[in-house]
């Protein structure tokens, strides 16, 4: 084993990637960083100096999922900026991936410990301020592993955040991004001077067995039988109408019918094109679900939310996400982010109230949008309901189908 280590940090080097439990320095330059919006900074000495008003953000090239990022940084009185982790190129950090707070704590007064200096902005509280006077530098040492970050300022831990425990409709649905599993580290300017120095980042393992839900996920496919699933057998308005009896009889019969074109192979779950839906025996009402998907070419599909047609899945121009059957709200994602045909996918989905957000390979292409119920469009959409996977006519692959109820 030790051999093994060995040879797999002599690749790592060889190839220019960090080993995992490596220190890096990252210097500012314009080659490891990009400008996002029109950051008004220069560097000095190494040194990142942002002086002045701006609405910009210098934001890293790399992307990062779990690390550990040490920086100093000094202020002048009343200056204000942050850290972007985690953080989408071209959308407000804030709001969709996150912001640790650099502030002149001693010239700002903050009753609302969630925008004081360290706490992550406007979402989580730091315990208290440990800033040093106007002027000296700070040290300050973030982690962000899954769920959980913690930031350091002056050697007190300031913040130690479970971000699963933030159930907050209004949080969730103004500030989705905190829930995004991967990003940029940027610098995001606002005013004053604010510099920084001697930037390190670590970054942490993320390796996770196929179908193991991460901390505080459940997942709905175990990676070897159908449990926990059912055929469909009818939609709900003509399940409405049935008898328990009717209902009971439908789905025993749907299930030896149509079970064997859904399938186990190799810790996926596939669909042989020839059969009809799948559906979680349980009902849900909010939760964030993550499903990892694959279509071939042409192949078309979706995630019912809800017993609600769907979050769509196709090869097509427009790109996949959309809410495909509203009529009167959105239908259609902002971008197209899908990897081609072949390749796996992963939707990130939120579901709070009738609202629905979606993220797809760390792309946000549906935000806060409406999901209308097809079923009666005169009718709120229901508070329950079951999960689908849409069967089209054409072969499907899904892994690591993981939820989170709210």
């Amino acid at each position: 084993m030790r051999r093994f280590m060995i040879c797999v940090l002599v690749c790592l080097t060889a190839i220019g990637i960090a080993a995992p439990d490596e220190w890096q320095a990252i210097p500012f330059n314009e080659t490891d960083w990009q400008r996002d919006g029109a950051p008004t900074y220069r560097i000095e000495d190494g040194a990142l100096i942002f002086d002045g008003d701006g609405r910009g953000r210098l934001m890293s090239r790399q992307v990062y999922s779990d690390f550990e990022l040490q920086v100093e940084f000094r202020t002048s009185a009343g200056a204000n900026n942050g850290i972007a982790i985690r953080a989408p190129i071209g959308f407000q950090s804030s709001r969709y991936g996150m912001e640790i707070q650099i502030l002149d704590d001693h010239t700002h007064e903050q009753p609302d410990k969630r925008r004081i200096c360290g706490a992550i902005y406007g979402l989580y509280p730091a315990l208290k301020s440990a800033t040093r006077p106007t002027g000296e530098w700070n040290q300050m040492h973030i982690r962000c592993e899954g769920r959980r970050v913690q930031v350091v300022l002056n050697g007190e831990r300031i913040v130690d955040a479970d971000l699963n425990t933030i159930r907050d409709r209004e949080q969730l649905r103004e500030r989705p991004g905190f829930l995004r599993e991967a990003g940029h580290i940027g610098f995001i300017q606002h005013n004053g001077r604010v510099e920084f120095r001697n930037l390190r980042v670590r970054v942490l393992p993320t390796a996770r067995p196929a179908n193991q839900p991460p901390a505080g996920f459940t997942a709905l496919f175990n990676g070897r039988d159908l449990s926990g699933w059912q055929s469909w057998y009818a939609d709900p308005p003509e399940i409405a109408r049935m008898s328990d009896a009717e209902r009971q009889q439908a789905q025993t019969r749907a299930n030896e019918q149509y079970l064997k074109h859904w399938r186990v192979e190799n810790g996926e779950l596939r669909f042989d094109g020839q059969g009809v839906h799948l559906l979680t025996e349980r009902t849900y009402g909010d939760f964030e679900l993550w499903v990892d998907w694959q279509i071939e070419p042409g192949g078309d599909s979706g995630i019912y939310l809800r017993d609600t047609p769907q979050v769509q899945i196709w090869e097509n121009a427009s790109g996949s996400g959309g809410l495909y059957n509203n009529e009167r709200n959105p239908n259609r994602p902002l971008v197209k982010a899908d990897n081609p045909p072949g390749q796996w996918n992963r939707f990130r989905i939120l579901m709070v109230g009738e609202r629905v957000t979606v993220w797809l390979n760390e792309t946000l292409v549906v935000h806060d949008a409406p999901l209308e119920n097809h079923w009666d469009r005169s009718a709120p959409l229901p508070k329950e309901g079951r999960i689908w996977l849409q069967a089209h006519g054409a072969p499907l692959r899904f892994r690591n189908l993981f939820i989170r109820s709210l």
